[in-house]
């Protein structure tokens, strides 16, 4: 069944979407902003933050970027109305960095100064290096106007023990992740085990340093290792919560992590762009796939 799962992984970018959707189903919350609410609010109810993020990057006009700003004020507004223990992340791309970097910077203060408005905190997601020194020069220069304002670094890059102690401070809300994004590697960590010791010497950092930490990883070991820093060294649970995404199996883990009183928060994707994501979350965890078949066999 193994062997199985990995193949039909492998061909599920060429089958039609309508095929597909069944086994994206675990991984995305709909394509609408009511059915996302929806489902942030059954994880708030089981004690779970939420991120909200609708899917997609690089737009290839300024309407397309103010079409996507106008969605994220919507979704902050929504989220502000149902009294939902959620944020939203956004790609910097998808607000038009890519096509003009004055225009990516304008969307996310303007989105910035709605979050304020509506007290909903925005995280500024990470994309590839080339846009890694302008996402953090971005980040500075909204989080002086909305202190609820995060963004994201990524372990897979050398340069990141270096930024996380230049981005060290009061305000400083940092997400860090291992990275997705096929980099050289002369700017890269490729070696998994190297990866997860970096990460461990970036949290280090940051938990010993003066921000709030949101230790993103599904790597089970890692967050052992993780845990164990923390319990060591009576870091207080107001100083991290530990995130996931939305549908990836994690066994009984996140409950145990609740029941030490940590948070935790699950990154929830949704929108029309769900396709390319869900093939991504299915190479990754062909596993799924047996479950979603045996289900709807017994349909």
């Amino acid at each position: 069944m193994a062997i199985t799962n990995s193949l039909l992984a492998t061909i599920m970018p060429y089958l039609p979407k309508e095929l597909v959707r069944p086994f994206a189903k675990p991984y995305v919350a709909g394509e609408s902003i009511d059915s996302v609410i929806k489902t942030a609010k059954k994880l708030n109810d089981n004690g779970f933050s939420t991120t909200l993020d609708i899917l997609g990057e690089f737009v290839n006009s300024k309407d397309e970027a103010n079409k996507i700003k106008d969605s994220y004020s919507e979704l902050i507004k929504k989220i502000a109305l149902e009294k939902l223990d959620s944020t939203i992340s956004v790609k910097l791309t998808h607000l038009g960095l890519g096509i003009d970097p004055n225009l990516g910077e304008k969307n996310i203060h303007s989105l910035s100064l709605i979050g304020k408005e509506n007290n909903v905190g925005i995280t500024i997601d990470m994309e590839n290096s080339h846009y890694t020194s302008k996402t953090f020069e971005i980040y500075k220069n909204a989080v002086l106007n909305n202190e609820e304002l995060g963004t994201v670094i990524q372990a897979y890059l050398y340069r990141s023990i270096d930024d996380i102690k230049d981005l060290d401070s009061t305000l400083l809300n940092l997400r860090i992740c291992k990275g997705i994004y096929n980099e050289s590697q002369d700017i890269a960590i490729k070696d998994r085990f190297a990866i997860n010791d970096n990460y461990f010497e970036m949290a280090k950092i940051l938990l010993k340093g003066q921000g709030y930490a949101c230790l993103a990883t599904h790597d089970l070991t890692l967050i052992d290792r993780l845990e164990s820093f923390i319990e060591k060294n009576s870091i207080s649970p107001h100083r991290f919560e530990f995130q996931m995404l939305y549908g990836v199996p994690m066994g009984n883990k996140l409950e145990k992590l609740k029941r030490k009183g940590y948070k935790v928060r699950i990154y929830v994707p949704f929108g029309k762009s769900w396709f390319e994501y869900s093939v991504r979350r299915l190479k990754e965890n062909p596993k799924i796939i047996s479950y979603v078949l045996k289900n709807l066999f017994k349909k």
